[in-house]
């Protein structure tokens, strides 16, 4: 009897743990692929030259940070008048792309992306690296934190 209850417990396990691990993964992947696709949103913002679609991918509160090479800038509505300052037209955005992407889970609501950027516009180009830290809200996952370096060597 003991074989028996044994051997169907043994059956069970090994139905249920492909499937058991199967749903881990795709839980695992899940933020990944919904902070690319946040990702990919702000580049076709950024090259369409629309700045405020651009920002819907950070967290619209004045406890988010972006840190840069002019100092910390606080909150949403700063960081979106950094933003217009710096790039006032479809023309100072040239075309921005990102590359080297790394999303690191920090637990099931938080990430931290690792990345290059890289922007070409007439007047020159530009590149470097970010780090992002991403949080998961009811309406979606959004760059609580961003630290955007120019790189000292050629993009």
């Amino acid at each position: 009897m003991k074989l028996r209850v044994f051997a169907v417990a043994l059956a069970l396990l090994a139905t249920e743990l492909p499937r058991s691990l199967s749903i881990h993964a795709a839980e695992d992947t899940a933020p990944r692929e919904a902070i690319t696709s946040v990702l990919t949103e702000q580049l076709t913002a950024w090259n369409r030259g629309d700045v405020n679609a651009f920002m819907k991918g950070y967290w619209d509160s004045p406890e988010l940070t972006f840190s840069g090479t002019s100092g910390i800038t606080r909150g949403w509505q700063p960081v979106l008048a950094r933003y217009q300052k710096n790039y006032p037209d479809q023309k100072a955005m040239g075309h921005l792309d990102f590359s080297d992407i790394e999303v690191r889970p920090l637990g099931k609501d938080a990430a931290l992306v690792l990345g290059r950027w890289h922007l070409q516009r007439d007047t020159g180009e530009l590149g470097g690296v970010f780090t992002l830290v991403f949080q998961r809200f009811p309406n979606g996952w959004k760059i609580i934190h961003d630290h955007t370096s120019l790189d000292a060597k050629k993009p």
